[in-house]
């Protein structure tokens, strides 16, 4: 029996046409380029969230499913209607109009967190799907023009499909080792509507004149005017945050820098010994309790920020060294542009991975190792298992102290299971925090906020801790021993292999910083 194949010369008349209207150079150039475009949407949406959802697992799955539904449905309906619509007449307008929703969708999404929250779940859903969807459908739209028999379905399919992947690959690539380094989010945006906008009067012109581009070029230097206006903006985009400092209007050298929202450190750029925030001024006491008054220390950091601490030990411990792991080149740029950073002596700072910074570093080379790294209002999961601990424990000399902050609210699980990671490397483990939070005041429970772990293979003096917190005026208490213990309770230390720490932390219940 020989293969059905339809060669009837009205079949192939209308093949011939459709490749006329649409050359096979045509054809990958649109595939590629809406493929691309779509990755760039999603992992730029995932910038414009941070600030309001936060730099979660939760978040990125939740952007992801949007834009794999995006494509699922726009490939599916895209075909659907390629077989009912002559699909030239649907190209033009699925670009042009998903370019004209991206390039709004900067001062959408900033406007909608600032002014109507409840709603942004629901807003960032429809700016992700509608350019989203109309884009997937370009593929097959542009495969049903470009088969013109049976007999070449598979090799016509098959090699559009592969087009459409490297560019999704590209879109990828491009967006996060080139785009978001060198532009602003809103810039990556609107100059991406901007090209979509252009393609689509070039397929329109090419094909039947259509006369909406320019509209549609309107709405994105509508969308670019409101972006300049919109709430939520930054004074910087680095890789990872929108960042801004703020001066302090009651201190003259105060600065505030504010990572996504959330305020990260407080730098007094004329006097590094003021401590605005609590859990800096509990680090400092556990520090200055920990080793005798004015002794140089060799100090490591995970995470900089403002690099308040490092600033701190430099001015009270002469002769301190402290090496900074920080894996935003574009914070460092800050600190020294805008907080002095170039005024600290002893402070040096590697763009990094804290992680691989560890790995870096000689056994027994430090006396401090302090964990002060967030992703949002989370510590990077990769930071809190048994193995980077023991790697914080192969740093550190005889004696040597870890102290990191940490933030969690509700039932305070990540803490408790943190602490109990912590047990499981070193000999000796404290946690400050307020009394309610760490079992040792009045209330129906904790409320949650920062906390500050100590650990060491030496006895963690609790006395001297205490008396250091109190004669800063912190309101916190310290907690170790079998107490320390019974707040713990059976928390399950976090490894490589298991830790789910975003689920584990629970967010405030609104995101006010330190």
């Amino acid at each position: 029996m020989s293969p059905v194949t339809d060669s009837s010369p009205s079949v192939v008349a209308e093949g011939k046409a459709c490749v006329r209207g649409l050359g096979a150079r045509a054809a990958v150039a649109l595939v590629f380029g809406s493929s691309a475009a779509v990755l760039v949407v999603e992992i730029v949406a995932l910038r414009l969230l941070a600030p309001y959802l936060g730099l979660t697992l939760e978040t990125s799955t939740m952007v992801i499913g949007i834009a794999l539904t995006a494509i699922a449905v726009g490939s599916w309906l895209g075909g659907k209607i390629a077989d009912q619509v002559d699909p030239r007449r649907l190209l033009g307008p699925s670009l042009g109009v998903s370019g004209a929703v991206v390039g709004l969708t900067p001062a959408v999404l900033r406007t909608t967190a600032e002014w109507a929250p409840t709603a942004l779940l629901f807003i960032a859903s429809l700016t992700i799907l509608v350019p989203g969807a109309l884009l997937s459908a370009v593929t097959p739209m542009v495969t049903k023009l470009r088969l013109t028999s049976l007999a070449e379905t598979g090799t016509v399919v098959g090699r559009l499909s592969g087009v459409g992947t490297v560019g999704a690959i590209f879109g990828t690539v491009l967006t996060g080792f080139v785009l978001v380094s060198r532009l602003p989010v809103s810039g990556i945006l609107i100059g991406l509507g901007t090209l979509l906008v252009a393609g689509s009067a070039v397929v329109e012109w090419r094909t039947r004149g259509w006369r909406g581009a320019p509209a549609l070029a309107l709405v994105i230097v509508a969308g670019g005017l409101a972006t300049a206006v919109a709430p939520g903006g930054c004074d910087a985009e680095t890789r990872y945050h929108c960042a801004r400092v703020v001066a302090d209007p009651e201190r003259d050298g105060g600065r505030t820098l504010v990572l996504d929202g959330v305020r990260h450190s407080y730098v007094d750029v004329d006097d590094p010994t003021f401590l605005e925030f609590a859990y800096v001024r509990a680090i400092a006491s556990a520090v200055d309790s920990a080793f005798p008054k004015g002794e140089p220390l060799a100090a490591h950091h995970l995470g900089g920020g403002g690099l308040t601490l490092p600033r701190y030990l430099a001015a009270t411990r002469p002769g301190t060294r402290s090496l900074v792991s920080e894996i935003d080149s574009g914070v460092v740029r800050i600190d020294r542009e805008r907080l002095g950073l170039g005024s600290a002596a002893g402070v040096d700072v590697r763009v990094e991975d804290g992680r691989l910074g560890l790995r870096r570093l000689d056994a027994g080379s430090r006396d401090l190792v302090v964990g002060d790294a967030f992703g949002g209002v989370s510590v990077p999961w990769h930071l809190t298992t048994v193995e980077a601990l023991t790697d914080v424990r192969r740093v550190l000399r005889e004696g040597g102290l870890y102290v990191a902050n940490l933030i969690d609210h509700g039932g305070l699980d990540f803490a408790r299971a943190e602490v109990a990671t912590l047990g499981e490397v070193f000999e000796h483990v404290a946690l400050v925090g307020e009394p309610v939070d760490i079992g040792l005041g009045p209330g129906t429970g904790p409320d949650g906020g920062n906390l500050v772990v100590l650990a060491s293979d030496r006895p963690v003096d609790l006395r001297a801790t205490q008396r250091a917190l109190d004669a800063r005026r912190t309101g916190w208490k310290i907690a170790g021993g079998d107490r320390l213990a019974a707040w713990t309770g059976d928390a399950r230390p976090l490894t490589d292999d298991y830790a789910p720490v975003d689920q584990l932390l629970q967010p405030a219940a609104t995101r006010r910083g330190p």
